[in-house]
């Protein structure tokens, strides 16, 4: 699943190559996640002019002009393509035709990709956006296991299964902790390893990527993958399921329990 470092490189990547351009035609091809019907997406999005993409969360925003706003959320597999020489992807959700001939699709083959139009505002924090007092209060009044709650995006919008790997390891802490039984300190490590877990993932993706829509990147996570067998430092790499998802992680990651 695309989680935040994708989905912002992602959304620089759609806003470098086609912010400025009218969306000549849009093709649905899969309507059972759509929140309205394709004729009303179509009319409200044909004609208009791109201005922007953002992300919000583990969603990639798209606005035109005219304030109309259209989320996607990529959910498992989903990924972005862009199009060339008239040809339709595998497995496609949407494309968007923009006029000069350039454009993109969300394709998706286990046809989850979620697109909404004008999406609602959610009120919870961007992982990258929270500030150090929240996230403090958050781990204090929780008794979930610590990685569990860094993938809640009912408490902390971005981070998902690899990325929550890579910032545990990074702070020292295991991924069974409890999180309000994690000291003060570490917390305030924890904090500081979420932002420069993502960050560098953001700089490393962006870098790979330059101006392609190449899909996920996770050539240079130290933990998380079924492949790596020990860490950079030579220790093993343990894996073990927490809530149905693989978790990797070593035995120098302190528990806290």
């Amino acid at each position: 699943m695309a989680e935040l470092p994708d989905l912002t490189v992602f959304a620089q990547i759609l806003t470098r190559r086609y912010a400025g351009k009218v969306l000549e035609s849009l093709e649905v091809t899969e309507t059972r996640k759509l929140n309205v019907s394709a004729a009303e997406l179509r009319k409200a999005l044909e004609g208009k002019k791109l201005d922007s993409v953002s992300r919000e969360g583990k969603t990639v925003q798209l606005h035109f002009s005219g304030g109309h706003v259209l989320g996607l959320h990529l959910m498992l597999r989903g990924e972005l393509v862009a199009l060339t020489d008239g040809e339709k992807p595998r497995f496609q959700i949407l494309a968007f035709h923009f006029k000069g001939g350039s454009g993109f699709a969300v394709v998706d083959l286990q046809k989850q990709a979620t697109p909404a139009l004008q999406p609602a505002a959610v009120s919870v924090p961007d992982a990258l956006a929270m500030d150090e007092a929240y996230f403090t209060e958050l781990l204090a009044r929780k008794k979930t296991v610590i990685k569990t709650l860094l993938m809640d995006q009912k408490q902390l919008r971005g981070i998902g299964n690899s990325y929550a790997d890579e910032i545990l390891y990074h702070a020292g802490i295991s991924p069974f902790s409890v999180a309000n039984l994690i000291p003060a300190k570490v917390v305030k490590k924890l904090f500081k390893s979420i932002r420069v877990i993502l960050r560098k993932a953001i700089d490393e993706i962006a870098e790979a990527n330059g101006d392609e829509l190449r899909g996920e990147l996770k050539d240079f996570m130290q933990v998380h993958g079924a492949t790596l067998k020990e860490t950079a430092k030579g220790e093993a790499i343990k894996s073990e399921k927490i809530g149905g998802r693989m978790t990797y992680y070593t035995e120098s990651q302190e528990l806290f329990h």
